[in-house]
């Protein structure tokens, strides 16, 4: 049987440290701090629940990051 894969390493970040920054500068320091996928998504949006690893999810409401969350 084939070893299960690993998968890639997470930054070692706080997703709350986003909350309040505006959403251009919160994705700039996302990148910065190694996130190799950053989406930014309306208040009340549908989206799908899979977890993908290296990728932070931004709430976005009036230019602002109000919720900020991992996969």
């Amino acid at each position: 049987m084939a070893p299960l894969p690993t998968p890639p390493a997470e930054p070692q970040d706080t997703p709350d440290a986003y909350v309040g920054l505006d959403a251009e500068s919160a994705e700039r320091l996302a990148r910065e701090r190694g996130w190799s996928t950053v989406r930014s998504l309306p208040p009340g949006a549908i989206v799908t629940m899979e977890y993908l690893a290296g990728r932070l999810n931004f709430e976005v409401g009036d230019g602002t990051v109000k919720r900020c969350w991992k996969g």
